[in-house]
C-alpha cells in the first residue's frame, strides 16, 4: 500500500514539474511577444525576429514533443494575432509549428552538443530560414506574395536569419543564466548550463 502512495506522489510531482515547465514556456513566449512588438531590434532594414529566438530557447530548455507542440501553437497564435502580412495568420500558425519540430529534430540530432555556441548559431540561422521560407510558401499558396519568393527570401528572410543567429545565442545564454539564478534551475538541471 505504501508503494502505491509513493508512486502516486511521484506522478503528481512529475505533473507539477511539467506544469512549471509549461508555465515557463508560456512566460518566455509572452516576453518574446513584448520584445517583438515594442523593442524592434535590427540594423538598418534587417530586423530580428525575437519570437523565433524565444521559440528556439523554449525547445532547447525542454526538448519534448509536448513542449514542442505547445511552443509552436502558442507562438503561432501570438504571431498570427499581430501580423500585418496578407495571409499571415494561417502562415504564422503553419510556420511556427513546423519550425518548432525542425528545431526539436536538430536538438535530437546533435544531442548534448546542441547547447554549444556553434550549434546554437546553426539552430538560429537554419530555424529562421526554414520559418521564413515556410511562411512565404504558405502565404504564396493562400493569397500570393507582393513580390517574388526569391526576392523576399534574399531581402527579408536571409538578412533576418543573419541577425537572428547571434540573438538566439544571446537569448539562450541570458535565459539559462536567469534560470540558474532562480529556483527554476531544478527543472532544467541538464539544460541550463
Amino acid at each position: 500500500m505504501k508503494k502505491l502512495k509513493q508512486k502516486n506522489g511521484g506522478f503528481k510531482m512529475e505533473k507539477n514539474m511539467d506544469l512549471r515547465k509549461n508555465l515557463v514556456t508560456a512566460l518566455l513566449l509572452a516576453i518574446g511577444f513584448i520584445l517583438r512588438n515594442f523593442i524592434p531590434i535590427g540594423i538598418g532594414s534587417m530586423k530580428a525576429d525575437i519570437m523565433l529566438g524565444i521559440i528556439f530557447v523554449c525547445i532547447l530548455l525542454n526538448p519534448t514533443v509536448k513542449n514542442t507542440i505547445l511552443t509552436g501553437l502558442l507562438a503561432g497564435i501570438i504571431t498570427a494575432m499581430t501580423t500585418a502580412f496578407p495571409g499571415g495568420q494561417v502562415a504564422n500558425l503553419v510556420d511556427k509549428l513546423l519550425t518548432a519540430f525542425l528545431i526539436l529534430g536538430i536538438i535530437k540530432m546533435f544531442g548534448k552538443n546542441s547547447y554549444k555556441i556553434p550549434v546554437l548559431a546553426v539552430i538560429g540561422f537554419i530555424g529562421t530560414v526554414f520559418s521564413g521560407s515556410v511562411f512565404l510558401l504558405t502565404a504564396l499558396a493562400l493569397v500570393g506574395l507582393p513580390v517574388g519568393f526569391n526576392v523576399l527570401l534574399a531581402t527579408v528572410v536571409i538578412p533576418t536569419a543573419v541577425i537572428n543567429t547571434p540573438i538566439t545565442v544571446l537569448l539562450y545564454k541570458l535565459i539559462t543564466k536567469s534560470i540558474n539564478a532562480t529556483n527554476l534551475s531544478t527543472l532544467y538541471k541538464e539544460k541550463a548550463a
